[in-house]
């Protein structure tokens, strides 16, 4: 009994979009997203059941991918981490929260 001469490996089912952010195929939902969930503890029928637009079969061959190319894909979720902290802070830089956040608080205090 052997196999069959069509079974092959599939690739994972990720692309990068034109922002250079890796998706999950024909969905909007970044490796970011379901490699986090993994992360923290999530299941792949867990994710599945959180984000209807992806397959349960896609999220364990995604994770897979994940499991056999770990530094390279935690980089790339560092890179990604990086430059939304730097967004974050370059935003934060233009238009200052905290004195906004102080008056609605102390607003909130008198009421």
């Amino acid at each position: 009994m052997g196999f069959p001469a069509t079974l092959a490996a599939e690739a994972p089912p990720l692309h990068m979009d034109a922002d250079g952010v890796v998706r999950i195929a024909g969905t909007r939902v970044a490796l970011d997203t379901v490699i986090g969930a993994y992360q923290d503890g999530a299941t792949a029928e867990e994710i599945a059941q959180s984000y209807d637009s992806l397959d349960l079969g896609d999220i364990y061959v995604i994770i897979g991918y994940y499991l056999r190319h770990r530094p390279e894909v935690d980089e790339y979720l560092l890179r990604r981490r990086e430059a939304s902290e730097q967004v974050r802070r370059e935003i934060d830089q233009k238009q200052p929260s905290n004195a906004l956040r102080e008056r609605l608080l102390a607003r909130r205090d008198k009421t």
